[in-house]
């Protein structure tokens, strides 16, 4: 039987960077992962001969800089590249919109003088929320504690901090924040701005990875979130690494085994080990038990606790509302090999051309983005779904042979589950001609340019990466599992509600994206109260 201080179930992105801090901190750590591969799903494959993409994860924005700072990724080989544009979105009869350092205003004003006029001040709305919540995402939650002792009046100080930091903003942002906290994005859209494609443009962003409209209340916060990023020290931009997602994490892993981490790949956890109320290690696939003194999880809360323990070990009214953690992003994944660079009506070009290199998002209105989730909720896809296409090989030549390109599809929306009984590896190949067909009437000959194709249904996504109902957040984020709601009050610290069991990924707080943010959270509670354990069985006669 092998001994730990701390063993991480998933080599995930917030696995590798909750390993790296323990390790950094002397503790002995061992990280054992299901798949054949580190990375979850940041993980860069070749799925055609010559062809290497990004497999789920596709794009960095979220990725925290005190992370890549703290656990020295660029020295361990992870370098990030800005879009030449950050987002294209074309239409149907010709027109399109293409945002991006120093020509944001002049398109807006093609189409509306008025919301060009207005786009700074939104943006400084935006911003100022979004700096003071960048703060809040590292560190974690007020956690809501039963009775008045010690940790509860801790909680009340952790939460008086947490106000105090929110005394930065006038009234009016004030008040922004409770509208992006609780409105849908279309509201707070709409009281903006008056151009469609413009409000598509930050519509998209409440909407991805997401299974609503952006007519649902609350996803004016998801649209918040993807406000929190940066690349090279410029906020709210998106940028390319280098080698694709997977980059990410090989750094993440060299930084953690560096400092002393062990990791094993292809050995599962069939069972979480609880003794005397306390999880002391886990059994591996293959009959190994690993003991350690802590056992953080990098999955899914609801995989962890339905799948992993036994339910006589756990409260039963904690494991009956984790059961109802609800999971689902609508989303659908494609990964082609193109023999040629697509060409869009909307904007002809003969090479390379800075929207090539953006994200290109074929949604041309918050209206189309809303019958294309009420498509899929009935008939479990929409015949007109949202598109964001990225073609990494326009920065990165690494990733297809010469003069061939290799482009990400993530498509939306599509039902978790098919309506009817109907499952999805009988309708993957359908829905995967009609995501392509779609793109298709944007870019004609882009069917024709296809010579591959990796297809990751929802289904595929929860078997592959264990992102059940192909949740790429691990938890839908919505405000009753945001914050210290995340995954449920009462345990926001990051302890589950067995002693010495953790929760490292992305169904803690502050939630989904590759940020890194929760592993980070998660290591420094595990260390301190490792630490204090250590200075009590020392005083203990």
């Amino acid at each position: 039987m092998q001994n730990y201080d701390v063993i991480i179930v998933g080599a995930g992105h917030n696995g590798l960077v909750c390993a790296a801090y323990l390790a950094k901190a002397g503790l002995k750590v061992k990280v054992v992962e299901r798949r054949s591969a580190i990375g979850g799903a940041a993980v860069t494959q070749e799925f055609h001969p010559g062809f290497r993409n990004s497999v789920a994860a596709y794009t960095v924005s979220l990725l925290q800089p005190k992370v890549i700072a703290d656990l020295a990724l660029h020295e361990h080989g992870l370098r990030i590249v800005e879009r030449r544009a950050q987002n294209f979105l074309p239409t149907l009869d010709g027109d399109y919109l293409l945002v991006g350092e120093s020509r944001t205003a002049r398109e807006i004003a093609k189409f509306s003088q008025s919301d060009a006029a207005r786009f700074d001040a939104f943006n400084r709305e935006i911003d100022a929320v979004a700096d003071v919540l960048r703060h809040v995402v590292l560190q974690p939650p007020p956690n809501i504690a039963d009775g008045f002792g010690l940790r509860a009046w801790t909680e009340v100080l952790k939460a008086l901090r947490v106000g105090n930091s929110l005394r930065k903003l006038s009234m009016p942002e004030r008040r922004a924040l409770l509208d992006l906290f609780t409105l849908s994005a279309g509201d707070y859209l709409d009281r903006w701005f008056e151009g469609p494609l413009l409000k598509a443009l930050f519509g998209f962003d409440a909407v991805v990875g997401n299974y609503a409209s952006p007519y649902t209340p609350g996803t004016a916060y998801v649209m918040l979130h993807h406000a929190f990023g940066e690349v090279n020290g410029k906020k709210r931009i998106w940028g390319h690494a280098l080698g694709g997602m997977g980059a990410i994490t090989q750094a993440m892993a060299k930084a953690a085994r560096q400092y002393g981490a062990g990791i094993e790949i292809a050995a599962g956890v069939s069972e979480i080990v609880v003794e005397a109320d306390r999880a002391i290690g886990v059994i591996l696939e293959d009959g190994r038990m690993l003991r350690g003194k802590a056992i953080a999880a990098g999955i899914n809360p609801k995989l962890l606790y339905t799948k992993l323990i036994t339910p006589d070990a756990l409260p039963a009214g904690f494991l009956a509302r984790i059961k109802h953690w609800r999971c689902a992003s609508g989303t659908f994944r494609i990964n082609v090999a193109l023999s040629t660079l697509p060409q869009f009506s909307a904007s002809p070009a003969t090479g390379v051309e800075d929207h090539h290199t953006s994200g290109i998002i074929m949604a041309p209105s918050l209206d189309y983005m809303d019958r294309a989730y009420h498509e899929a909720r009935t008939l479990g896809a929409s015949r007109e779904p949202i598109i964001e296409m990225l073609i990494p090989s326009t920065l990165d030549d690494g990733l297809a042979p010469r003069g061939a390109h290799v482009a990400s599809l993530f498509c939306q929306h599509v039902a978790p589950e098919l309506p009817n009984g109907r499952s999805w590896d009988d309708e993957r190949e359908t829905v995967a001609d009609l995501m392509i067909g779609t793109v298709d009437r944007y870019a004609p000959g882009f069917a024709a340019s296809v010579v591959g194709r990796q297809v990751l249904s929802p289904l595929d996504l929860e078997r592959d990466f264990g992102l059940i109902g192909g949740d790429i957040f691990h938890g839908a984020m919505t405000l009753d599992q945001l914050f210290s709601a995340r995954p449920m009050l009462g345990h926001a610290d990051y302890r589950g509600p067995i002693a010495g069991l953790y929760h490292c990924g992305a169904g803690a707080h502050p939630g989904g994206g590759v940020t890194g943010a929760p592993g980070h959270n998660a290591a420094k509670v595990i260390a301190g109260d490792l630490r204090r354990s250590a200075r009590g069985m020392a005083r203990w006669p």
